[in-house]
């Protein structure tokens, strides 16, 4: 696959199939990853690859979490608001999705079953946590972690391999660091689900948009 095909191509997967990924492929993907750009060639970031029955475990402490109304504490804090034609391209895709899965707005209950399926990783048989050390200026090493996911989602979608950049896999750190002995030293920032696109879903299958490239762009000079 070329780049360009891979960069136009590679979506948010939303639903997998059981079937899991091989760590040779899990580690192939990651080898090339190192090559990511990083400032100063710091190369400041750490994962964990979470699968089998540690993965599970999560999967169900994560979802019980939600499903018992604790209080979030990502490391990383979710803004509380957005510029206006940022947050109507949220709420685009948000009903978009809630449109293709037949999900009336309105209906709690089935908005809730949704978000169930998210807080399970979307059934993914891998989960990939990010983390900096604590040592690490949050500005550029933020920088330098999606710099590396973006490149993991590229590669991972040239061999097959769908992925999510999910923020509600590291809403309850205490659960990572118990689960996946993550110390104190670290900085938990996002989450990543892996696995085989479920390509029946209509989930991964709606049309995606993205803004005029002159809502994005003044050219100078």
């Amino acid at each position: 696959m070329d780049l360009r095909t891979a960069v136009r191509e590679r979506r948010s997967i939303r639903m997998y199939k059981p079937d899991k990924v091989s760590r040779d492929i899990i580690h192939e993907i990651l080898e090339d990853s190192r090559w990511a750009p990083s400032w100063g060639n710091t190369q400041g970031w750490e994962f964990y690859v979470v699968i089998g029955d540690t993965l599970e475990k999560l999967k169900k402490a994560n979802l019980e979490k939600f499903q018992t109304g604790a209080t979030s504490t990502p490391e990383i804090p979710m803004p509380e608001k957005w510029p206006e034609k940022h947050n109507q391209r949220y709420m685009d895709i948000i009903n978009c999705l809630l449109s293709v899965l037949n999900i009336p707005r309105e209906n709690k209950e089935l908005r809730n079953e949704l978000y169930a399926k998210m807080f399970s990783f979307c059934d993914a048989p891998c989960l990939i946590v990010a983390c900096l050390d604590k040592g690490i200026s949050l500005d550029y090493g933020m920088l330098d972690i999606g710099l590396i996911l973006q490149t993991i989602c590229l590669l991972a979608h040239a061999r097959g391999v769908g992925t999510t950049i999910m923020a509600v896999s590291v809403m309850y750190p205490d659960l990572l660091r118990k689960l996946l002995a993550i110390p104190d030293d670290k900085v938990i920032v996002m989450g990543m689900a892996l696995g085989y696109p479920d390509w029946d879903a209509p989930a991964n299958k709606f049309e995606r948009a993205r803004a005029n490239l002159d809502e994005l762009v003044t050219w100078v000079g």
